[in-house]
């Protein structure tokens, strides 16, 4: 009974911090018909940049999905999290599968955080690195699934995301990178700005290293698997991003999984 008793106490004090935590984080609603004027991680890059006594001029330009090119998405969605419509705040599978790979290998591979998870760590949270942000993290993620339909999740996403130093968002990248606005993204382009996305502020498309070029080349394989391409444009797409990696090739950092 005592047990039992000291159970029961335990499961009301988590229950009653995690109420807690809950009413003590942002609403999301609040992001549901409005655009954010900013978000956490860029204003910690600006605090980056003062600490350094740089400028920070951020570029970033709002669009809807109907001014991205589909197939810029599709590559988002399929390198970024491609059960994003068919889980909620969490892909257990892909938890699953990046813990047993990480525990084969002795150490983090691969990170298995939804575009949900990563909304909500741009948006509120920025990029430190402790249990308690992801705490915070995960309980974002449930509430932004709860509040937003997937649509918006998304349209948010693709805004938000850095793409490069000073560069946020999928138009601005769309522009810092290739000269074109997202509705013109080619099939090459998308597949790179997707392969970017784990640590967009170390692809230099100049001198690419072999973990971009592994990982352009695989989120293109991905788009011919899942039907999103044909064998034609797969390989008119990979001879165009080859041009785009004839660069002197860069140092091969390794690139961590989940933050």
């Amino acid at each position: 009974m005592r047990r039992l008793a000291l159970f029961g106490l335990a499961a009301a004090l988590a229950a009653a911090a995690l109420a807690a935590l809950w009413l003590s984080l942002p609403d999301p609603t609040s992001v549901a018909r409005a655009n954010p004027r900013t978000t956490a991680l860029i204003e910690q890059r600006r605090a980056e940049a003062r600490a350094r006594g740089r400028a920070f001029r951020p570029r970033q330009q709002w669009v809807a999905l109907a001014r991205v090119a589909p197939i810029a998405i599709q590559a988002v969605v399929t390198s970024e999290d491609a059960r994003f419509y068919a889980h909620g705040a969490f892909d257990w599978k892909e938890v699953q599968a990046a813990t047993e790979q990480s525990l084969d290998r002795g150490r983090t591979l691969r990170g298995a955080s939804t575009i949900t998870q990563q909304l909500a760590k741009n948006l509120w949270l920025g990029t430190e690195r402790s249990l308690w942000r992801k705490v915070k993290e995960a309980v974002l993620a449930l509430k932004l699934e709860r509040a937003l339909p997937k649509r918006r999740i998304l349209v948010l996403y693709l805004n938000v995301a850095e793409w490069a130093d000073g560069v946020f968002g999928i138009e601005a990248a769309a522009r810092a990178r290739f000269g074109v606005p997202a509705a013109r993204l080619s099939t090459a382009q998308a597949a790179l700005l997707a392969a970017m996305l784990p640590a967009p502020r170390r692809a230099d498309l100049d001198h690419p290293s072999r973990w971009l070029k592994r990982r352009s080349r695989h989120v293109l394989d991905l788009l011919l698997e899942g039907g999103r391409i044909d064998a034609g444009e797969h390989a008119s797409a990979s001879a165009e991003l080859e041009r785009y990696l004839a660069g002197a090739e860069g140092p091969d950092e390794e690139v961590p999984g989940d933050d």
